[in-house]
């Protein structure tokens, strides 16, 4: 599918900059520049340390989250890499795998380097996290212990969720299949999701229903939410919106 960065309006995830989405389509396109790999892993961090209030140091220590964020970064840049020294990376992928076995032993979250995440990613606890190959998710997105969002499906119908900006994956939850989560959206503890949901849905129960579009504003927080004005329009938005939720299941 082509996309035409240079035209506006312009949708990829509700992506509200055009650097922002030129950054995702590099990583769809099999693109991801030191340059690039180095911001989102800043803004993965700040979130970490917004979030939980900790200094640098406590970070690594204390939030598990943050180690498999800088793991997936680098995994992800040598994966992408086509340089002049392309040739090692071969040498790369193998010490990569190696050093990225430790950390998911050590912090139980698993993210494939095939996967197509924002900057911003957050995971708040220890254990039990999968990302699989072929997601791909927007910026500024939470991720809770016991999540895993992977490959589903058959046929025309296989693949694997989508998830949009500032979406917030709750305990427990499953993500299956080719579907699509909107813009700050949320899924409850423990649910299954295997429809895509609108944006600001909030989703809960096996299979996942939409009980409200209210949204994952009380759950997702970074540096500057106040003052960003997509985030503010989704919400201006979802008061605005008194209509009844569409069910999923």
């Amino acid at each position: 599918m082509a996309y035409n960065l240079a035209k506006r309006p312009y949708t990829l995830f509700g992506l509200s900059t055009l650097s922002e989405k030129r950054n995702l389509m590099n990583q769809m396109n099999n693109v991801y520049p030191f340059r690039t790999a180095w911001r989102d892993l800043l803004s993965d961090l700040d979130r970490y340390r917004f979030t939980d209030g900790r200094s640098l140091l406590s970070m690594f220590i204390m939030s598990p989250g943050s180690l498999a964020c800088l793991s997936y970064r680098i995994g992800r840049w040598i994966w992408c890499y086509s340089g002049p020294l392309a040739a090692l990376t071969v040498i790369l992928k193998v010490l990569y795998i190696l050093a990225n076995r430790v950390v998911e032993i050590t912090t139980g979250i698993s993210i494939t380097p095939r996967a197509q995440i924002g900057a911003g990613l957050y995971i708040g606890h220890f254990g039990e996290v999968f990302v699989g190959e072929g997601v791909i998710m927007g910026i500024n997105c939470n991720l809770s212990q016991g999540v895993t969002i992977g490959i589903s499906g058959r046929g025309d119908k296989r693949g694997s969720p989508q998830l949009g900006d500032r979406v917030y994956i709750a305990p427990g939850a499953k993500l299956f299949g080719k579907i699509t989560l909107g813009d700050d959206s949320a899924v409850g503890a423990n649910a299954v999701v295997s429809r895509s949901l609108p944006v600001r849905a909030v989703a809960v129960g096996i299979p996942a229903k939409v009980i409200s579009l209210k949204g994952s504003f009380e759950y997702i927080l970074y540096r500057q939410m106040e003052n960003d004005p997509v985030r503010l329009n989704s919400i201006a938005q979802a008061e605005q919106n008194s209509e009844a939720p569409p069910e999923i299941g």
